[in-house]
C-alpha cells in the first residue's frame, strides 16, 4: 500500500473536510435560510465538495483499518495473526483504487459541478466557407446536446445568406454539461471541397469554439452604472418583426471593455435579460483567465485550459479523419462525429486530462 500520494495532500484533504462541516452548520442556520441568494451559494458550495469529502473519509477509515491489521499481525498469537492476514489480504486491494478515486475528484476542475454553459461558435478564416462551417459544428453540437438529454437554448445568432453562421451564442442546461464541452474549446479546422469552389479544389477553413461555464447573480454582480446599453434594429432574415424594431440590444462593460449584443428575441426586455447573462458569463470566464495565467506553466498546458487560439482539431472530409491535436487521436468516421457523437472523442480527453492531473500531483508539481 503506497500512501505517499494520499499523504501529500491530506492536509488539503483536512480543510476541505472542516470547510464542510462549516456549510453543514449553515444549511440549518436561520439567517442563512431566510437569505435565498446566500443559502444557494452554500448549497453549490457543499455540492461541489462533498464527493471529496465522502472519499477523503471513505479512506480514512480504510487506512486505519488496514493499520490496525497490520499491528494485529505483528503482535497476536498464531492463529489470530491468520484471521489479520485474511483481514489485510481483503482490505490492501481496496486501497490503490480508492486512492486514485480520491485523487481524481481531489485534482478535478471545480467548474465541472456549474450545471450549464454557454458555448460560442465563431466563423474565422476562410470566408463564406468558414461561415458554412460554423453552421456544421452548430448542428454537430446541438445533436451531441440532444443525445445526451440537454437542452441548447440560443441566445444570439448572426446567420449568412447561404446557411451558415458568422457567430452563435448557445446556453446548455444539464447535469455534465460543461465538464463535457469544456474541451472543445479552441480552434476547429476543416479541409474539404467548398460547395462554391468549381475546380474540386480542397479549401481549409476555420472556426472557433469557446465553451465558459454559466456565471449565476450569486457569483458575478453587476453594477448598472457600469453598463451602457444600446438599441437598434436587427439585422438578418427577417419577415416579422424582428428586423422593423429597434428590440436588439448592445451592453457595453465600460469597466472593461466587453461588449455583447442579442437580437435574437423580438422582445428588446429578453434580448437585455440574455445579453447581461452573456456579459456576467464572459466577466466570469475573465476571472477563470486570470487565475489560470496566475498558475505554472504546467498548469497552462492541460488540455481543459480553454486557450481559444489553440488550434485543436482538423476534419478532414477526403480522408474522412478527424483529429485531435492534442491527444494524437484519429477518428476515420468523421460523418459519425458530424452527426454528434462525440463520446469517444470527449472521454479520451477526459482521461487524458485526469491522468496528467494526477501524474502533476505524483512529481509535487501542484
Amino acid at each position: 500500500m503506497d500512501s505517499t500520494l494520499f499523504d501529500r495532500v491530506e492536509p488539503q484533504l483536512t480543510k476541505i473536510e472542516q470547510r464542510f462541516a462549516e456549510l453543514e452548520a449553515q444549511v440549518s442556520d436561520p439567517d442563512v435560510v431566510c437569505d435565498s441568494a446566500r443559502l444557494q451559494a452554500v448549497l453549490r458550495e457543499r455540492g461541489r465538495i462533498v464527493r471529496t469529502v465522502e472519499l477523503y473519509r471513505q479512506l480514512v477509515r480504510l487506512k486505519s483499518e488496514i493499520s490496525d491489521a497490520r499491528q494485529e499481525l505483528a503482535d497476536a498469537d498464531p492463529d489470530m495473526q491468520a484471521l489479520a492476514q485474511e483481514v489485510l489480504d481483503e482490505l490492501v486491494p481496496q486501497w490503490e483504487p480508492c486512492q486514485r478515486e480520491l485523487l481524481a475528484d481531489f485534482t478535478k476542475d471545480p467548474d465541472d459541478a456549474i450545471p450549464s454553459s454557454i458555448l460560442e461558435v465563431r466563423a474565422g478564416t476562410g470566408g463564406d466557407e468558414a461561415a458554412l462551417w460554423a453552421g456544421d459544428l452548430l448542428r454537430m453540437y446541438t445533436a451531441f446536446c440532444e443525445r445526451r438529454g440537454w437542452k441548447p437554448e440560443t441566445l444570439d445568432v448572426t446567420p449568412t445568406p447561404m446557411g451558415g453562421v458568422k457567430e452563435v451564442v448557445l446556453r446548455v442546461k444539464g447535469d455534465g454539461a460543461y465538464a463535457a464541452l469544456k474541451f472543445e474549446s479552441g480552434v476547429h479546422r476543416v479541409q474539404r471541397v467548398p460547395e462554391t469552389e468549381s475546380q474540386g479544389r480542397i479549401h481549409t477553413s476555420a472556426a472557433t469554439v469557446a465553451v465558459l461555464p454559466e456565471a449565476t447573480d450569486v457569483e458575478i454582480r453587476i453594477n448598472e452604472a457600469d453598463l451602457r446599453i444600446d438599441s437598434f434594429r436587427s439585422s438578418g432574415p427577417g419577415g416579422q418583426s424582428v428586423n422593423k424594431t429597434s428590440s436588439a440590444i448592445r451592453v457595453t462593460h465600460e469597466p472593461t471593455g466587453l461588449v455583447v449584443s442579442c437580437q435574437d428575441e423580438k422582445s428588446q426586455h429578453k434580448n437585455k435579460a440574455k445579453a447581461l447573462q452573456i456579459l456576467r458569463t464572459r466577466l466570469y470566464d475573465m476571472e477563470r483567465q486570470k487565475q489560470h495565467a496566475a498558475r505554472s506553466d504546467k498548469r497552462k498546458s492541460l488540455i481543459g485550459s480553454g486557450d481559444r487560439s489553440e488550434r485543436i482539431r482538423t476534419y478532414n472530409y477526403p480522408q474522412t479523419r478527424v483529429t485531435d491535436h492534442r491527444i494524437k487521436l484519429n477518428l476515420h468516421n468523421l460523418q459519425v462525429v458530424l452527426d454528434g457523437d462525440l463520446d469517444e472523442l470527449i472521454e479520451s480527453l477526459a482521461e487524458h486530462d485526469r491522468e496528467q492531473r494526477l501524474q502533476d500531483l505524483s512529481v509535487g508539481q501542484d
